[in-house]
């Protein structure tokens, strides 16, 4: 038996190596240093002699300079600057020196800022923010108050969170009709429109209509045979928004009733726009009082049929009665909410839905940058069916303010401003 390279002698073994070193002969060259002289003693049994302690530390030593040779001879080096004591571990660590980590992280770990504890840390932050920012607190005996029943008063200033957090969550129903429209805004002018599906940010919701507003005008069919692609624009019916059921026990229990909401968008098409200049003022059609107007654009969205579809008033009162005869008994409330021309819409279909039939339940109106849509007269018919609006403005902008006084038909302050001027 022979002494190879690859060969490992454990230390407990030793005793076995001893009594066995007789039998063993000594190889004419070392295969660990090829340069060494034949060893006198190949041709005899090995001796105590063949195995002194100085043999064994020559060994080692050239066994230790094989090695060193070895390493330097590498062609590829992980680094240019050769490690200390040619250890691996000096490896890495003048690599991570060569990172300049601490230029990064300064007077940190690198190893501690990426630590499952930081991590969890910025989790328990986020969900910390959620809660501090946007409530959703059990409503409870509280809902008809936050429902607009007292006309939002002592909430509103300062702003109570709750209804900080109702009005963001009404104002994603907004944006999910937008976002429903303009994933396919186009409609058939031959058949009637496929279910659409609408993505909520609510999933406690479920969609159970969709609603759709036809224009009274329309453009010349050469308008479309010049911009094709541009039809959705021109075309007079168009998917607006829908109604969507709150489905969710907990969310129920959470508001203290189940909550219906209406959602609409606002203008998109040409003839949305084309209605919204009509602003001169008409009557309502079923209005005792002749003096209780509407803008006329905005009635004509309201209460016009398509050739495929009902009109916006006919679709939700139908939906609604529905709605109410499924849910007999429970506790609902209606919340109608839009932006812009669907803010305007909102009113007009709260006035609709009021009246639609005895015990109709809580209707509140959350409008966000919505026009002024009738005369002063037509504020009092939503006061008389108890109607409660929550108008969502900003100062600047000039939407919310018009048609205004330039339709003629201005609130009694503005019409008392106006007779304070001096006549010229």
């Amino acid at each position: 038996m022979q002494i190879g390279v690859g060969h490992t002698l454990p230390a407990q073994n030793l005793h076995v190596f001893q009594a066995r070193r007789a039998s063993f002969k000594c190889r004419q060259t070392s295969p660990l240093n090829p340069s060494t002289k034949p060893n006198p003693c190949s041709q005899k049994p090995l001796s105590s002699a063949c195995f002194s302690t100085e043999s064994t530390r020559q060994h080692l030593s050239s066994l230790e300079k094989l090695l060193q040779k070895t390493n330097e001879a590498e062609p590829e080096q992980v680094i240019s600057k050769p490690p200390i004591n040619g250890s691996i571990g000096n490896k890495g660590k003048v690599l991570l020196e060569g990172l300049n980590l601490s230029r990064i992280w300064p007077e940190t770990k690198a190893a501690e800022e990426m630590s499952p504890r930081h991590l969890n840390r910025l989790q328990r932050l986020l969900s910390k923010s959620n809660m501090e920012y946007s409530p959703r607190n059990s409503l409870g005996s509280r809902w008809r108050e936050y429902h607009g029943c007292n006309d939002w008063s002592g909430l509103l200033d300062p702003l109570d969170e709750n209804l900080r957090r109702e009005v963001v969550r009404y104002g994603e129903f907004v944006q999910a009709a937008y976002h429903g429209f303009h994933s396919n805004p186009a409609m058939s002018t031959n058949q009637a429109p496929l279910p659409r599906h609408v993505a909520l940010s609510d999933r406690s919701y479920k969609l159970t209509k969709s609603l759709y507003a036809t224009s009274s005008i329309g453009l010349p069919d050469w308008v479309d045979d010049v911009a094709p692609d541009l039809g959705w624009m021109t075309q007079r019916s168009s998917w607006i928004g829908y109604v969507a059921v709150c489905d969710d026990r907990r969310e129920i229990q959470r508001m203290g009733r189940r909550d219906i909401v209406i959602a609409l968008r606002g203008t998109a098409t040409c003839m949305e726009w084309a209605e919204n200049l009509r602003a001169q003022l008409v009557r309502i059609p079923e209005s005792d009082n002749p003096t209780q107007k509407v803008e006329c654009g905005f009635l004509s969205l309201h209460k016009t049929p398509g050739a495929h579809v009902p009109s916006l008033a006919e679709s939700v009162v139908e939906e609604v009665k529905r709605l109410m005869e499924t849910y007999k008994g429970e506790t609902l409330s209606i919340t109608i909410t839009g932006h812009s021309l669907g803010a305007a819409l909102s009113l007009l279909v709260a006035d609709e839905i009021s009246s639609c039939a005895p015990h109709v339940p809580p209707i509140a109106v959350f409008s966000f940058g919505g026009p002024r849509v009738g005369n002063k007269s037509f504020v009092d018919r939503l006061n008389e069916k108890k109607v409660k609006v929550l108008r969502i403005v900003n100062n600047q902008d000039l939407i919310t303010r018009v048609p205004g006084i330039f339709i003629g038909e201005g609130s009694n302050q503005q019409q008392e401003d106006l007779q304070k001027k001096p006549k010229k």
